[in-house]
């Protein structure tokens, strides 16, 4: 068979099939591009914005690069679809933070976002309610152990002074006929009342009463009540020397 050319009959101003095919595949991306020419400082935009947002690189990759060089609008969609892209990504993160805070029961539910900022917005107060009462608890701690030293140091001090001061002898003629005794002397020693009484009635003095008392330290306190015979002078400073210096024996033989 012999091969028509195109050349050899005449269209009537219709284009061939062919030409209608070429000019199809053609018009796929210049439908969509209106502008055939793209300057330099577009060229250079579309670089910078690719560089700015990751995520358009991947746009770009899926369409001919004559075709985004020869449309500023479709250079400009693809900037705006990428940053609200990362716009998303980056609220996303913020809800993640916002949901790290929740406690854990929370955390493995699956909430939308309204729903976690609604519990974020309530959990927050709660949580400065609680470090507002551990604050408070720990200065309530503190307080109580400051008091606690105060009171030891006090009492060391007071013990102090008192074993300091032990054994000690106090003779005092309140009657005419009547004398009072008090002698400090500490606990661990053993009582020096019975050598006590044993001088003292040697010194003609009658036993009326006697008691003793204990106080918060190592000390114990005996009260003497005692009575002289008729026409008995009384020297109660040499009474109080002998009695200390009995104590004083007692002290150094059971220290």
């Amino acid at each position: 068979m012999l091969t028509l050319s195109s050349s050899l009959y005449s269209t009537h101003g219709w284009p061939l099939e062919e030409q209608m095919m070429n000019q199809g595949q053609q018009n796929t991306w210049t439908g969509k591009v209106p502008f055939l020419n793209c300057s330099s400082g577009e060229t250079e935009a579309l670089e910078s914005s690719s560089l700015q947002f990751p995520s358009l690189q991947s746009q770009m990759g899926s369409i001919p690069s004559s075709a985004i060089n020869n449309d500023p609008a479709l250079i400009k969609k693809l900037n705006h679809n990428a940053s609200e892209r990362d716009r998303r990504k980056k609220l996303n993160n913020l809800y993640a933070s916002l949901r790290s805070i929740l406690p854990g029961t929370d955390q493995t539910r699956k909430l939308s976002i309204p729903v976690t900022i609604s519990r974020v917005l309530k959990y927050i107060p709660e949580l400065q309610n609680q470090v507002e009462k551990l604050i408070q608890r720990k200065q309530e701690i503190l307080a109580s152990l400051h008091k606690k030293e105060d009171r030891t140091r006090l009492d060391n001090q007071r013990n102090g002074i008192i074993r300091k001061s032990i054994p000690s002898v106090s003779v005092s003629q309140v009657e005419e006929r009547e004398v009072m005794i008090q002698i400090c002397a500490s606990k661990n020693m053993r009582s020096p009342l019975s050598e006590v009484l044993i001088n003292l009635e040697e010194e003609g003095l009658e036993v009326f009463n006697v008691s003793a008392s204990t106080s918060s330290g190592e000390v114990v306190f005996y009260n003497l009540h005692l009575q002289m015979a008729e026409n008995q002078k009384m020297n109660c400073e040499f009474l109080s020397q002998k009695l200390l210096s009995l104590c004083d024996s007692r002290e150094e033989l059971y220290s």
